[in-house]
């Protein structure tokens, strides 16, 4: 009896190391895939207004009856925020939004934009709970940034001047627009082809 305890205390002994030494190859692995792959930005598309133009001038009414002004220097960075009411990725974005402009509000304006049937606009603003932030419908808009998909964000920072853009789909692709703003890049793929370069 004392024998086979024995035996099985060492075969056990024995799985556990080699449990461990397949876990420490596990997390070098997982360390090298992380260098390989590098973060995911923005998609950006090439048209519309480059990142370093300023912004078309937008003077345009918000669902709630205030003036918005777009292009225009401003007391703070605005991200213009692309949507659809049918669009179940800007709705799934839609907490992130909010959480990111309450968390940023002391540099940040979050501004969303739209197009199509007024009624409709006007039920998907008040359903999503969006009356904390200025809301516009205008096709002009979207033709003036050349927007062909959605949810597509634009950050304008204080002079009015275009500092990122793109097709975003989840908050890490929100956050390269602020990353690409901070490191002075169009886009946070083209700084890392510039390190990779350099």
């Amino acid at each position: 009896m004392v024998e086979a305890l024995v035996v099985a205390v060492g075969v056990l002994s024995v799985l556990v190391v080699c449990l461990i030494a397949a876990v420490f190859a596990l997390a070098r692995q997982v360390g090298i895939l992380y260098e390989r792959i590098a973060p995911v930005g923005a998609l950006t598309m090439d048209a519309g207004p480059k990142v370093g133009e300023l912004a078309p001038l937008f003077t345009l009414s918000d669902l709630s009856g205030q003036t918005v002004e777009l292009g225009r220097a401003a007391a703070a960075s605005t991200l213009l925020f692309f949507l659809s009411p049918t669009c179940p990725v800007c709705k799934k974005l839609l907490p992130v939004l909010k959480s990111t402009a309450h968390s940023e509000r002391s540099w940040l304006r979050l501004v969303f934009a739209s197009d199509g049937d007024l009624a409709e606009q006007t039920l998907f603003y008040r359903s999503a709970k969006l009356q904390d932030f200025p809301y516009v419908v205008s096709s002009e808009l979207g033709l003036a940034f050349k927007v062909s998909r959605l949810p597509y964000a634009i950050l304008m920072d204080e002079a009015g001047r275009i500092r990122s853009k793109g097709l975003v789909n989840s908050r890490e692709q929100i956050e390269s627009l602020f990353n690409a703003k901070e490191l002075g890049v169009a886009t946070v793929q083209e700084f890392l082809g510039a390190a990779q370069n350099a």
